[in-house]
């Protein structure tokens, strides 16, 4: 679809920036704090690159006065951020720790001393160990009454303060990677034991979601999915149901629980022919039901380009890229299913993420048709190796490049009829980049700080970083 003219962007439009708890803010063991289980899982060797932790990250819990004044200076008009659970409720249930609360306190105080929109985010990958070590985590029922009872401990404190609220960051990812592929805590290989975990997250998910309306009723909630559009690799109608089926299973499975609180039918007979399909209980699905989002948030990189793939097929295991040496892409899939294929019409970062902005804009249309909710972009950017050059010059135009064509599919995506609220890049500063370390820079402010050395961790505003003050001046229309 060809516009004559592009609508401009709504003038309340959020544009904004985003980080996470584990990420940023170091102070892993101060004022309280306990063991996430990502503070356990980065000490396994071999884990993370180089053995990089968060113990420090970028100092954030300390500096947040500093980096919030940069936020202003650039002019975000939103900043969305997770709380540590673990920093809340050191062994993820009884007494509040109040140190914890009052560090986001003054968080969220300071932003809104300076006009910006704090978003918070309630789960962004970092459960309490102990919560873990006590009853497996996610696989048990047993979270989601804690899950519930942390969330509104939440809710009270800031309902005054926080209006815009996303529950849990990338279920399909943390789910996935933590109880299929190994990558994640608990570092599980157990296709069974994964959609249990996910039904489980579901259902803390909606319960949290329940809470929400009781307590702030004119406040928005919603999730981050993680999602990549699928298309097919070819006009072959078995690729096109490849690609339907990709759709289905990685995207679908979970929003149309988010959006409708059921499950879509075609996978669950496929799970339950195999043995795969979580456990329903008595109440489920009504929990499910009442577990209706505000917005549907999305946290963009990349689309996935899939062919059919036989029964018999087998797939290795994937080696993921995280020392950003480009060329490592390996076909994946489901045997029956689909595979997925590297789409050779785009372009790919050094750590092969196809760069596809044309993908958002596909992603959000299929959103707004199917499930008729706003969008808010909780996550969109470009990670890349950053060269610190002489004056504390840092010109990354590539970032640049690469937000300002996923803005103008945003753009495209308005006029087409999406509901959108904000964009959120990932991220406002560099920071620790999971499994990948520090040397993968998503920022517009440069952290000082490598793998091997904490250095001063000074903040360098990059090119990009003027550049998006001038784009949230013109509310988008300078790019």
């Amino acid at each position: 679809m060809y516009h004559t003219k592009l609508d401009r962007f709504p003038n309340d439009f959020l544009w904004g920036s985003a980080s996470a708890s584990y990420q940023i803010e170091g102070a892993w063991d101060e004022d309280g704090k306990a063991p996430s289980v990502w503070d356990n899982f980065v000490q396994i060797p071999g884990k993370t690159f180089k053995g990089t932790n968060g113990n420090v990250a970028v100092d954030h819990y300390h500096r947040y006065m500093e980096d919030v004044a940069l936020m202003a200076e650039m002019g975000l008009k939103a900043y969305r951020f997770s709380v540590s659970w673990s920093r809340i409720f050191p062994t993820g249930t009884g007494e509040i720790n109040e140190e914890g609360m009052q560090f986001y306190e003054r968080l969220i105080d300071e932003l809104i001393r300076y006009g910006i929109e704090p978003i918070v985010t309630l789960y962004h990958w970092d459960l309490p160990q102990a919560l873990q070590d006590e009853y497996g985590g996610w696989e048990s029922r047993e979270i989601i009454q804690d899950f519930n009872d942390y969330s509104v401990a939440l809710f009270k404190r800031f309902k005054d303060k926080v209006n815009y609220w996303v529950t849990l960051n990338e279920q399909n990812v943390f789910i996935s990677h933590g109880y299929e592929h190994a990558s994640h805590p608990p570092g599980v290989r157990d296709r069974k034991r994964m959609y249990e975990a996910n039904h489980i997250a579901n259902l803390a998910n909606a319960k949290a979601t329940q809470s929400f309306r009781q307590i702030i009723p004119n406040g928005k909630i919603g999730p981050s999915f993680a999602y990549g559009p699928a298309y097919a690799y070819s006009s072959k109608p078995e690729d096109v149901l490849a690609s339907e089926n990709a759709e289905e299973f990685n995207n679908y499975w979970w929003m149309d629980v988010y959006s409708w609180g059921v499950y879509p039918k075609t996978v669950w007979k496929h799970l339950e022919k195999y043995g795969l399909a979580p456990t329903m209980e008595a109440g489920d699905e009504a929990l499910l039901k009442a577990g209706k989002p505000d917005f549907m948030g999305v946290n963009y990189y990349q689309t996935g380009t899939f062919t059919a793939s036989p029964l018999d097929e087998e797939f290795g295991d994937v080696k993921e890229n995280h020392d950003g040496k480009k060329g490592n892409f390996v076909e994946s899939g489901n045997a029956g299913l689909y595979k997925r294929k590297r789409n050779e019409a785009l372009e790919t970062t050094n750590w092969d993420w196809e760069i596809d902005p044309t993908g958002l804009r596909i992603g959000l249309r299929r959103i707004t048709s199917r499930y008729r909710l706003p969008v808010l972009v909780t996550e969109n950017g470009l990670g890349e190796f950053d060269k610190l050059e002489e004056n504390d010059v840092v010109n990354d135009d590539y970032r640049i490049d690469y937000i300002r064509k996923h803005i103008k599919q945003l753009q495209a995506a308005v006029t087409d009829g999406v509901d959108l609220l904000g964009y959120c890049t990932w991220s406002f500063t560099d920071l620790l980049s999971w499994l990948n370390g520090y040397q993968k820079r998503y920022g517009f402010v440069y952290i000082n700080r490598d793998e091997l050395d904490e250095k001063d961790m000074k903040r360098i505003k990059k090119k990009s970083f003027y550049w998006y003050q001038k784009v949230i001046e013109s509310n988008g229309d300078t790019l």
